[in-house]
């Protein structure tokens, strides 16, 4: 039997190298200690006799996935909720908040789907995510102990960041001055010792004043208890609406939030950026050379959601403009931005995979691309930059360097070891363009999942093959 102690050796792999014809080469790679500890061509490693061989047979290896941003709470619950009439938002809210009154009562299901997304996402490539689970008065900490709970059952297999999430407004009503019961809930549930960020939802709040007031306390909890930070914000298509991030952006300056705390401020959705000028995504540029402030745009659900039509029944934003267009953004103005799930059938996204990568696969449409320089910040955008965003792994800059080196998808030596073999792709660009089923994930060099289709079809003679 392998042991773990003599490392991991993946055999004949393809790398996501950017130079023509680069899939030719194959590769070994060798894994001790939960880093890469060697790159060989193909056959000249020799592992120790006890060490786990696997065998990638010409499949192409690219940096394990992340979920960014997902709710772990609210997946697959399409079915209890009542049927939806306008798909609008303010209904997704409505049908959501009567669905989510029967968690506490029946915490085997909850506990069942958030389980099944996990195994899902595991075995799709994911190694890290940040989950979502919300506080309030209505379903108390019941999501929040099923996460953290979650989070050590499935610590050997995927890094999961348990996010206190207040979902509704933390001042009940547009006359309060002092936050309510929602507010004295999150305090709580924030000095677990393994809660890792607190987030809200600032544009639930009864108006603008509040919304800010709501950022100022999220922030003050996250110093407090030396945690990362997540608003849902700027969650809209208005010109007119004032973009709250240079609020939350003010706001770290004040507080001289910096990077060498390890502690990032992560905004999601910030659909109203897709407007942004050029001007504009210069500024934000600035402010995040310095700021360790985060982008994490999640298609599946802004398309569904944003852009509909207007009483007279006039669409003014197209689909690509709904949400934030993360290769031209990084193209034209060095940003990069995150993509992620976020919702799986529920009343805020009730299509779309749990796989990273079909939602790459997806912007190579959504957003036009057909250059691999924008392929290759796709499949950034659902692995290292998703990582970055959510503080898994600190990004080096890509002043001089190679395309290859400057990315972070292909592997060095002392590289955390977390990867992804896809074994249908025989091209990186496959990897994108049509994600295979067949898969292995390794998170800290171990094998953590494998996935293979079984498959029959009358021309083989009705035999049943893997």
């Amino acid at each position: 039997m392998a042991n773990p102690n003599f490392g991991t050796v993946i055999r004949n792999v393809r790398l996501p190298c950017a130079e023509q014809h680069s899939e030719t080469s194959a590769w070994d790679i060798a894994c001790l200690g939960g880093r890469v500890q060697s790159i060989t061509s193909s056959g000249s490693c020799m592992p120790h006799d006890e060490a786990t061989v696997i065998e990638a047979d010409g499949g192409v290896l690219v940096p394990s996935l992340c979920h960014s941003h997902i709710h772990l709470d609210k997946c697959f619950i399409l079915g209890q909720c009542d049927p939806l009439i306008t798909g609008s938002l303010p209904e997704a809210l409505q049908v959501t908040n009567k669905a989510k009154a029967q968690f506490p009562k029946d915490v085997n299901n909850l506990y069942a789907r958030a389980t099944y997304l996990i195994r899902e996402s595991v075995e799709s490539g994911v190694t890290a995510m940040r989950a979502f689970v919300e506080v309030d008065t209505t379903v108390g900490f019941t999501c929040l102990d099923m996460g953290l709970q979650l989070s050590k059952e499935w610590t050997e297999v995927c890094h999961i960041q348990i996010v206190a999430f207040a979902q509704e407004a933390l001042y009940e009503f547009a006359a309060s001055t002092e936050p309510g019961p929602n507010y004295n809930l999150l305090c709580d549930a924030v000095s677990r010792p393994d809660v890792s960020v607190v987030g809200s939802a600032p544009w639930v709040e009864p108006d603008r004043a509040h919304a800010l007031k709501n950022i100022e306390l999220i922030l003050s909890l996250a110093e407090k208890h030396d945690l990362h930070a997540d608003f849902h914000l700027d969650y809209n298509l208005d010109p007119d609406a004032v973009p709250m991030v240079w609020d939350v952006l003010q706001q770290m300056r004040q507080r001289s939030w910096c990077r060498s705390s390890g502690k990032r401020v992560t905004i999601g959705h910030a659909t109203r950026l897709s407007l942004f000028s050029g001007g504009e995504w210069a500024e934000l540029k600035r402010a995040t050379d310095i700021l360790p402030l985060e982008i994490v745009a999640l298609p599946q659900s802004d398309v569904y959601m944003m852009g509909r039509p207007d009483p007279s029944g006039r669409v003014s934003v197209p689909l690509a403009g709904r949400t934030i267009n993360a290769p031209q953004v990084y193209r034209d103005h060095g940003v990069r931005v995150a993509l992620s799930v976020n919702n799986v059938e529920n009343a805020f996204t009730p299509q779309g995979s749990l796989d990273p990568l079909t939602l790459a696969s997806l912007g190579v449409a959504l957003f036009q691309v057909g250059t691999e320089p924008d392929w290759r910040v796709l499949l950034r955008s659902v692995s290292t930059t998703s990582k970055e965003a959510i503080g898994v792994i600190h990004g080096d800059s890509v002043s001089g360097k190679s395309a290859d080196e400057g990315d972070g998808i292909v592997p060095r030596v002392g590289d955390p070891a977390d990867f992804v073999v896809v074994h249908e792709a025989r091209r990186w660009q496959s990897a994108v363009l049509s994600p295979g089923f067949d898969r292995t994930t390794f998170f800290k060099g171990n094998v953590v999942a494998r996935r293979r289709a079984q498959r029959w079809n009358a021309n083989t003679g009705g035999e049943i093959t893997n």
